[in-house]
């Protein structure tokens, strides 16, 4: 149904999306439960805001299920980016939305949260530098993909991953760590 959809022979992507709801909804926890309590966007709020956002996207050729997932992982995350921006704005900066960062094995337990805008910019900043480690923090940290459905998405080996994410995370704790000082 996918291969159809980017093909434009299905007629209704809506047809796909009940479907896929189950796992949209896993995924779309995994990012919220890594939000500071009391956040006010909901798990059904996101997954629609990620349909609407499919929905916007022309062209899109799915490879596989776990393609289609790693592109409903950008959006979320783009979409609590946004959310996080609006936030702020309308507090004028008294307020910023948080991430936990257990998933980035931060040395400093302390502090067990950072500010979704500080790792977007850190994460941005990665894609420049390294775009394959910046995509393996996407799919493993906000997705919570495994090594191997990483591996997969990406094609490449299980091997590489976990190398990868040993240093993506390493740069990440350390450009944390140090907007933390700031």
């Amino acid at each position: 149904m996918l291969k159809a959809w980017s093909e434009g022979e299905l007629t209704q992507p809506e047809e796909v999306f009940p479907i896929l709801y189950n796992e949209l909804r896993k995924q779309a926890h995994s990012f919220l439960r890594r939000e500071r309590r009391g956040h006010t966007l909901q798990t059904t709020a996101l997954i629609n805001e990620t349909y609407i956002k499919l929905r916007e996207q022309r062209k899109i050729e799915w490879e596989s299920r776990a393609h289609f997932f790693a592109i409903c992982a950008t959006l979320m995350r783009r979409i609590l980016v946004d959310y996080a921006k609006s936030k702020h704005r309308a507090k004028r900066g008294a307020y910023a939305e948080h991430l936990t960062i257990d998933g980035l094995g931060l040395a400093d337990r302390r502090k067990t949260d950072v500010d979704v805008l500080a790792l977007d910019d850190a994460l941005n900043r990665l894609a420049k530098l390294d775009p394959p480690q910046a995509r393996i923090v996407e799919l493993r940290y906000f997705s919570g993909f495994t090594i191997e459905e990483t591996a997969s998405v990406l094609c490449i080996s299980d091997s590489t991953v976990k190398r990868e994410w040993r240093v993506a995370k390493a740069w990440l704790r350390h450009e944390l760590e140090n907007q933390m000082q700031l």
